[in-house]
């Protein structure tokens, strides 16, 4: 069986067009921008994060537990944390801000499959008056855990990159401390002040 095709005068100038754009050298203005990277260097902030599960000081709660059953599913819980960041891993060091989000379970199994929204809120430091927005899944709250930086404001404005988080010590049995890295890039174009 032959096919026969009657080709349109559209298509049969579109690749002579895409050729001619392909071989045609950019504007100088065009290969700057191209090339030009807009990202300052990249800024390590070591912190820690200071969480209590229970008690009139609490800074973690389960909102809703799983429709599933709350010993057999993360799937659909939901928990928010007002915790606070802190200079140094002992509760007396500086405290920095607040490390404030939800946690959505999404996963059938327990204790695995979390998304999280974080914002650090950054009030004491060289950083106060600052945010960075943390974003991810949790797969499990054994070893390290990391997360994609996704944007922020005052210092952090267009801010991108990643966060470690480790727990690394219990205190007490209602409380833990988490150390944190964030790798940060920021645009040397964003203004800080108006």
């Amino acid at each position: 069986m032959a096919f026969i095709s009657m080709a349109s005068p559209t298509t049969t100038l579109l690749p002579l067009v895409l050729l001619f754009l392909l071989a045609s050298p950019l504007p100088p203005s065009t290969a700057v921008a191209a090339t030009d990277h807009d990202d300052g260097p990249l800024t390590h902030i070591h912190l820690y994060v200071h969480e209590t599960y229970t008690g009139p000081n609490a800074t973690a709660a389960a909102v809703l537990q799983s429709p599933l059953g709350a010993n057999t599913s993360s799937f659909g819980s939901i928990g928010v944390v007002d915790d606070e960041i802190r200079s140094g891993p002992d509760r007396s060091s500086a405290l920095l801000g607040r490390y404030q989000g939800v946690f959505f379970g999404t996963s059938l199994e327990l204790g695995k499959g979390y998304l999280s929204s974080i914002s650090l809120v950054f009030t004491a430091g060289e950083y106060a008056g600052s945010t960075l927005s943390v974003e991810g899944p949790i797969l499990g709250f054994t070893g390290t855990i990391e997360r994609a930086v996704i944007g922020g404001t005052g210092k952090f404005r267009l801010a991108r990159g990643y966060m470690l988080f480790k727990m690394i010590s219990k205190p007490t049995p209602e409380t833990d401390v988490n150390e944190v890295h964030l790798f940060v890039l920021m645009s040397r174009h964003a203004k800080h002040d108006y």
